[in-house]
């Protein structure tokens, strides 16, 4: 006898079915389905051992499978985020949407292996896959250098064969060059040159590795274009789509991620703002998603910078017959991972796309550019991961966020609907000592410079961690960098992120003071708190050291409008004076 499950409303759980296993046979019966690239109007989907089996009107059940009732709903393959940034529980919320995969552009190279690690042993099914570049290819203090983490850049041809031999032996499954020369927000920024990027793209196809570029401006695209790339990971918004261009990308046969919705943040309005607000997607989203959806970036774009000439450059690129690829560049300002796809179907759309071709932006287009042969659509022999939805999404687009069910590698993935009345406990305690030699934090995310440079200053910052730390320690963090008077409210210091992404509010109303031992250049330096209720405006006070270690005591009490229920961050920054500045950090403890 066949169990089946009459599917509810689009707020679903899986508690009527029973507890699902990659090696388990089941189907979806009575279902449209888009296979990547064509409809099916009425079929079976049979998934065996975590794959597609059957596909078809006529496809058998086997005896005793159980089967998912599909009467009024859409079968899609999972979707496919072609560029995002992981790092944290991104790859688990991406899932929650609908992204069994995610192509990221730039992640820590050890959070990329671990994804891998599980990804291999297939014990990944709660989450999405991850494919990604790592480490970018940028030149010295180029975009990407920003974030805290070491980056080893380039400056000439001659550093391109090692430079990616030692990204493919981290595990970079393809390679990523940044052509940014920061014109787009009137940031100059250094930037790779035409042979760099060439040398760079030769390499790559010498290991039969793809080689994709970051470029956001007309300039940037046709240098890359030039030498040689693969595709283009954003479009250009400075300038409507020269003809000639569009041409050459035609004959090149590159592909493009637009990134519309991140465009459209930098443009000055919230892309996913909206989002929190559908009654199909708000309820699953979280307190810090909520709040990255209607961000928009701190650095309005420069002068002549259109969502408009984005999306015009989408609708002749397309129909110059130019493969386009959906990807949001989540979780940056207007972006959160997974969800932001559905506003990036609408822009598609609006760039002249139909429903089925940006359903196959999602799916088979990425499989296909990226060569991941097993996944992005619906046939047998391929990866069961799968999204299904209520309605019809080829009639309107918008029933794909009807989610009913998400599978991973053929297993149901759950969708709790987050609790948002409180958040997450802090961890009192140590925070860190540095004595493993290695910046480090005993939780959350860790360590990253921050410097005013996203909102226009010009102060800079170093950070590493030295011998001989205060009291008798191992090792220290030594912070160094100038500030700059270019911006009126000028930092750069060592911030610490409490959670598992950058401003994820934790609650430590438990606790009632930081601890931490400094010493330095003598002068006057600031510690910035910030939590949800302030949101990017940090409560601060000043402390003052000397050359000799001594401990600080700051109770929360004194951070004014400070609520600690919501921590999310917490800046060691040199200022207020400006000027170059040097100090040290050591033992530091939330008690």
């Amino acid at each position: 006898m066949k169990a089946t499950l009459r599917l509810l409303p689009a707020l679903a759980c899986w508690a009527g079915l029973p507890a699902a296993t990659a090696a388990q046979t089941w189907a979806v019966t009575d279902v449209r389905v888009f296979d990547g690239e064509t409809v099916l109007e009425q079929a079976t989907v049979v998934v065996a051992d975590g794959r597609i089996d059957a596909v078809g009107p006529d496809a058998v059940v086997p005896p005793g499978a159980e089967t998912v009732d599909g009467a009024g709903h859409t079968l899609l393959p999972g979707f496919i985020d072609a560029h995002a940034h992981s790092f944290g529980d991104a790859l688990h919320r991406a899932v929650v949407f609908g992204a069994t995969t995610v192509l990221d552009m730039f992640t820590d190279t050890n959070f990329a292996a671990q994804q891998r690690l599980g990804q291999q042993a297939g014990t990944a099914n709660d989450r999405a896959d991850l494919f990604s570049a790592g480490t970018l290819a940028t030149a010295p203090d180029g975009h990407g250098t920003q974030y805290g983490m070491p980056i080893p850049t380039l400056s000439a041809p001659a550093d391109a064969a090692g430079w990616v031999a030692a990204r493919l032996a981290e595990g970079s499954d393809f390679i990523k060059i940044v052509v940014e020369d920061g014109a787009v927000i009137d940031l100059p920024t250094p930037t790779l040159d035409q042979p760099t990027v060439r040398a760079l793209v030769d390499a790559a196809h010498q290991h039969g590795k793809l080689a994709v570029a970051h470029a956001t401006s007309v300039a940037a695209a046709r240098l890359a274009l030039a030498a040689g790339v693969d595709g283009l990971v954003h479009v250009f918004a400075d300038s409507s789509p020269p003809a000639d261009f569009v041409a050459e990308a035609a004959a090149k046969d590159i592909f493009v991620v637009p990134t519309l919705t991140v465009l459209e943040s930098l443009a000055g309005r919230p892309s996913g703002a909206e989002l929190g607000d559908d009654p199909h997607l708000g309820p699953f989203l979280d307190s810090r998603e909520l709040a990255q959806l209607s961000a928009t970036y701190p650095r309005a774009a420069a002068e002549g910078t259109r969502l408009q000439h984005a999306l015009d450059a989408v609708r002749a690129l397309h129909e110059a017959g130019v493969a386009v690829l959906a990807g949001t560049d989540a979780p940056n300002p207007g972006t959160a991972h997974g969800v932001s796809l559905y506003r990036e179907f609408e822009l598609l759309a609006a760039a002249g796309l139909s429903a089925a071709e940006v359903l196959a932006a999602a799916t088979s287009v990425p499989a296909a550019a990226f060569g991941l042969a097993d996944r992005g659509r619906i046939a047998p022999g391929l990866r069961a991961d799968l999204v299904l939805v209520e309605g019809n999404p080829l009639e309107d687009l918008a029933r794909t966020r009807a989610i009913a069910g998400v599978w991973k590698g053929g297993v149901p993935v759950e969708r709790p609907v987050p609790d948002r009345s409180a958040h997450a406990p802090g961890s009192p305690g140590p925070v860190a000592g540095f004595d493993q030699g290695e910046m480090a934090a005993a939780y959350g995310l860790g360590w990253q410079q921050s410097v005013d440079d996203i909102v226009g200053g010009a102060s800079t910052v170093a950070m590493e961690v030295r011998a001989g730390g205060a009291e008798g320690t191992s090792h220290y963090l030594a912070v160094e960098g100038e500030i700059s008077p270019a911006f009126s409210l000028p930092w750069a210091g060592a911030m610490f992120f409490p959670g598992p992404a950058p401003m994820t509010p934790l609650d430590f109303s438990g606790s009632s003071e930081l601890a931490f031992w400094a010493r330095g250049e003598p002068a006057t330096y600031r510690l910035m708190m910030f939590c949800e209720s302030l949101g990017a405006i940090p409560s601060q006070v000043t402390f003052e050291v000397t050359a000799e270690w001594s401990e600080f005591v700051l109770p929360f009490s004194s951070f004014p409008g400070l609520d600690a229920s919501g921590l999310t961050g917490i800046l060691w920054t040199g200022g207020p004076a400006a000027g170059p500045f040097q100090f040290d950090v050591d033992q530091i403890e939330i008690r």
